[in-house]
């Protein structure tokens, strides 16, 4: 994993992840890279200091993370943005469509939607997440 430095063509400053150097090549050239702040695509790498170890000591070891506590958390951060969403009911892929296409405002809508209607979503581009239902909406 490397963390490179990189600027857009409107001077914004940001680092980003990749599996290497060749894998930010490749992604870059396909266009699945770009700006945070302004959506750009037009990016290049910056120079940047390799991590020098000061220290002959090891970094503290941190503790193992709980699986089941990030699925909580990640549940929960799921649920709490789906609750400042529309809900359109019955009317998910419907209107998920219009909104992709510019046939509706662009807004955050929740509602459902069987599993054909989320794979045929998925296929044609738009994006979707299955958010688990809340224990109150179970009953």
């Amino acid at each position: 994993m490397i963390v490179l430095d990189l600027i857009c063509d409107q001077d914004h400053r940001f680092e980003a992840w990749f599996a290497s150097s060749d894998a930010f090549d490749t992604q870059l050239a396909t266009g699945l890279v770009s700006c945070p702040h302004c959506a750009s695509r037009q990016l290049r790498r910056l120079p940047s200091a390799p991590y020098v170890q000061t220290s002959s000591h090891s970094a503290p070891r941190l503790p193992e993370p709980d699986p089941a506590a990030i699925a909580a958390r990640l549940v929960d951060a799921l649920r709490s943005a789906a609750s400042q969403s529309e809900d359109v009911g019955e009317r998910f892929a419907e209107e998920a469509r219009r909104i992709h296409h510019g046939d509706a405002e662009e807004r955050a809508i929740r509602g459902k939607a069987n599993q054909s209607d989320v794979r045929e979503l998925i296929d044609e581009g738009i994006p979707v997440l299955p958010v688990p239902p809340d224990k109150e909406d179970l009953h």
